[in-house]
């Protein structure tokens, strides 16, 4: 057979290529698996700083009522003061 050498190149070809697509389809594997990680820790971090964003507005207007408060405790010494001058 004349052609056996272009046969078995074209057979080393083909057995080159399967290997690279094994190779891609573990890189793949292993790009999922880490965006799949990724995706849980950005998940995390969200919900942590949805937290602290929560208590901060919370700490924020627990702030504003004592700020108001205090207001009006002056408002009230000084109209107080006001009258008894």
């Amino acid at each position: 057979m004349d052609n056996s050498p272009e046969l078995e190149l074209l057979r080393e070809r083909v057995c080159e290529l399967e290997e690279k697509v094994e190779h891609l389809r573990v890189s793949r594997r292993v790009l999922m698996n880490l965006l799949e990680k990724v995706e849980r820790e950005k998940g995390g971090i969200v919900t942590r700083l949805e937290r602290e964003n929560k208590k901060l507005q919370q700490h924020n207007s627990r702030f504003a009522k004592s700020l108001l408060n205090k207001n009006r405790q002056i408002i009230e010494l000084q109209s107080k003061e006001n009258h008894q001058a």
